[in-house]
């Protein structure tokens, strides 16, 4: 991975020019997961190819490609440690070295997944929720919390814009984020909000028979993975794979 600058200290914001990091869940490259992945969101993240969207009767290519723009530009994922500007004086190297110690004391959680809706979001949830994976991302947020530094008054502002309730504000200023720890919620995010309606009906009918044949069997939590965004507004890249070696 290159070796991109700390955040400067005392900075109050970060220029756009300044990488962030985050520590995700991805399926292994080239499984059939990850493939399903790419192919509906149109870039495999890890190599960081394009890919042809599929035809989605009644929503044309363009529309398609505006409804998974956020979800494509992330990366195929699912969130652990949020997205965040390395803390002055650290390192990615030291970042990756933490990350790889944190995956050899895990072990492997198997899930099952479902396409469901998370506040007009289509993703990939546990069904049912799995406190396991709860429990997992919060060790996440924590463990490797040295690694982040605080976020400026932009980044607050932006993120107090969504209306937080007392606990997602106190989460903010504790962890950066305000949907983490008991507002954690594993997803695979497949979709912008979507309206109740034709649109979104025929977002899922294409989706069901995709997403069928990953969803049949668990789905193995089995490590975590380092992204990296070069910079504000580019695309995340999956930089390395930690498998658990618990």
């Amino acid at each position: 991975m290159p070796e991109f600058p700390a955040f400067p200290e005392n900075q109050a914001d970060p220029a756009p020019t300044w990488p962030r990091y985050a520590i995700y869940f991805a399926p292994e490259p080239g499984s059939p997961l990850a493939e399903f992945g790419a192919d509906w969101l149109g870039r495999d993240c890890a190599s960081g190819a394009e890919r042809t969207l599929p035809a989605v009767p009644g929503v044309t290519p363009e529309r398609l490609a505006a409804i998974t723009e956020s979800a494509r530009n992330y990366g195929f994922h699912a969130t652990l440690k949020p997205p965040f500007h390395l803390k002055h004086g650290r390192s990615p190297a030291a970042l990756e070295e933490a990350a790889a110690a944190f995956a050899a004391t895990r072990a492997p959680i198997p899930v099952q997944l479902g396409l469901r809706s998370l506040g007009g979001f289509l993703a990939l949830m546990m069904t049912p929720p799995d406190h396991r994976i709860s429990a997992l991302a919060a060790d996440v947020v924590q463990d490797l919390d040295g690694f982040r530094a605080l976020p400026g008054d932009a980044e607050l502002a932006r993120r107090r814009e969504a209306g937080l309730s007392a606990q997602q504000e106190a989460l903010l200023q504790r962890w950066g984020y305000p949907y983490v720890m008991g507002e954690f919620r594993f997803h695979m995010t497949l979709s912008s909000r979507l309206p109740d309606g034709p649109e979104r009906e025929a977002i899922v009918t294409a989706l069901e028979p995709r997403v069928a044949p990953v969803t049949a069997g668990p789905t193995s939590i089995d490590a975590i993975a380092l992204f990296v965004q070069e910079r504000r507004g580019g695309p995340f890249t999956l930089a390395r794979r930690f498998p658990f070696g618990g």
